[in-house]
């Protein structure tokens, strides 16, 4: 059966008729669990993403710096624990997490950069000229 609006067929596999019939239905209910849970996990992203355009609008209204050193050092070391904690691997974790650290600085740079003026915005007509300029600036 394939969802309507995606296309996205669940049943989809290249096993289909190489494998026992059991075996194929049980492959697919987990499956199912496994999609389950990748749609949880992009709906939770997209609501993480939300909360650090929240932050990152903060931080260019106050002009501070896009990423924060100390803060991700933290949360590398508190999702480290909390993989150990659920049977997941640290370094994986760590992997995961330093992507998606990467997307939210370059997300936060962008927004910084947006609220800037352009050069020259801002100034009087006649500075933004050769001759309203001073040459030893």
């Amino acid at each position: 059966m394939t969802h309507p609006h995606s296309g996205f067929d669940p049943a989809a596999s290249s096993l289909a008729g190489d494998v026992a019939p059991e075996v194929m239905a049980e492959l697919l209910s987990v499956r199912s669990s496994i999609d389950n849970i990748d749609a949880t996990l992009v709906y939770l992203l997209a609501e993480r993403f939300k909360a650090t355009q929240r932050v990152g609008h903060l931080k260019a209204e106050h002009d501070l710096p896009a990423g924060d050193p100390q803060r991700e050092s933290a949360q590398i070391a508190r999702l480290r624990m909390l993989a150990e904690e659920a049977q997941l691997d640290p370094a994986f974790a760590e992997k995961f997490l330093n992507f998606i650290i990467s997307e939210v600085i370059q997300h936060h740079q962008a927004i910084s950069e947006s609220r800037r003026p352009a050069p020259g915005a801002g100034r009087p007509a006649s500075e933004n000229t050769a001759e309203g300029r001073d040459e030893r600036a």
